[in-house]
């Protein structure tokens, strides 16, 4: 099977030749579509042989992805963004996968680890579209936060694609399109709707926030798996304005939707835990560290909630309750998922010093 990779890019000249020098040997043809680049990012992409077309851009991210879909000519295509990269060490994979690929696979998911610790291990996680059939007619939806909703035959693979973004370039676009899109007449798909309610979030408006994510979450078409992250960001949008009740009720909305997963039961730890309810703060968090972590379910996942976390918050939560041996070990526990962990580390300093623990 031979396959494309499509990219849209604006003024990547910083991260485009790590991006392509990490997948070039793995596809057939490169298709980069430059929405108005400033810099010489045309010129690396050509001196990487890639095939170069220009978009004049329209406040659409799919509008830009669907014409660099529309210049591919192999049976599969794949899609990354400039500062995206295939690991070195998952290239073998990669290649392994290309090759035995067969026409009865439509799609092609694989993770996306977008946030890493100091260490390099991802600490936000999900699955996403990544490699999908020409014949199939796929096509990107949505001005911003784009996406394909999946159908057809989809193989899960484990190979990740990391994303290592340098600076943000412009930290309000996505909410500027997405308001330029409602002002224009567009109705919000209710995806789209979700993804406007976290930029409301991200900017701090909260109240309007607040507003988006209840309606997002009366609608019948929302996906599952972000009506349970629309209920940890609203619970947070309650902290934020001092709405404790409504916090902990967003908490356990959630559990409507689907079994909870770590994220929300370290989300309970943590209210409990804010209004000294040590007790019922430890059950939460023991919650987490029994919690089995489903890589395929499409959730985004905070790596750290299946282990790390929860060990470094019983061990706080039994030495508020003055059981320091059982806070020692959970602290101990917690060294085992991240030996490095500044607050492990720093835990066990105390343990040494202020209880005389080895």
């Amino acid at each position: 099977m031979t396959l494309s990779l499509c990219m849209i890019v604006k003024d990547e000249a910083a991260v485009l030749s790590r991006c392509l020098s990490s997948i070039c040997s793995g596809v057939d043809e490169m298709i980069i579509v430059d929405t108005g680049s400033t810099d010489n990012t045309k010129e690396i992409a050509l001196s990487f042989g890639a095939k170069v077309y220009d978009f004049p851009w329209c406040d659409n991210f799919s509008a830009a992805r669907n014409f660099a879909l529309s210049k591919t000519t192999m049976d599969y295509w794949m899609w990354m963004d400039a500062d995206d990269i295939l690991p070195d060490a998952q290239l073998p994979d990669f290649l392994k996968l290309k090759e035995q690929l067969t026409d009865d696979t439509d799609i092609v998911m694989m993770k996306y680890e977008t946030s890493f610790d100091e260490q390099g291990k991802p600490l936000f996680s999900f699955y996403r579209e990544r490699i999908l059939k020409k014949s199939r007619h796929y096509i990107w939806e949505g001005p911003v936060h784009e996406a394909i909703t999946p159908f057809g035959n989809l193989l899960y693979s484990s190979i990740a694609i990391h994303h290592k973004k340098i600076h943000v370039k412009d930290s309000d676009r996505n909410l500027r399109i997405y308001e330029k899109w409602i002002k224009s007449g567009h109705p919000l798909e209710a995806r789209h709707q979700f993804y406007y309610a976290r930029e409301l979030y991200d900017h701090r408006n909260y109240q309007k926030a607040i507003q988006q994510f209840e309606q997002f979450l009366t609608r019948p078409d929302g996906w599952y798996v972000n009506k349970l992250d629309a209920c940890r960001l609203l619970s947070c949008c309650y902290h934020e304005i001092s709405d404790e009740p409504k916090a902990l009720q967003s908490l356990f909305a959630s559990f409507a939707y689907d079994i909870p997963g770590a994220e929300i039961f370290c989300d309970l730890g943590a209210w409990f835990f804010r209004h000294e309810k040590f007790l019922q703060s430890i059950f939460w968090y023991s919650q987490a560290l029994n919690s089995p972590k489903d890589e395929t379910s499409g959730k985004f996942l905070l790596d750290e909630c299946y282990g790390y976390l929860p060990c470094i918050w019983l061990c706080v939560c039994y030495d508020k309750l003055g059981e320091y041996k059982k806070a020692a070990l959970y602290n101990e526990k917690a060294g085992m998922y991240k030996p490095y962990g500044k607050e492990y580390l720093e835990n066990k300093i105390y343990f040494q010093t202020v209880h005389h623990f080895s």
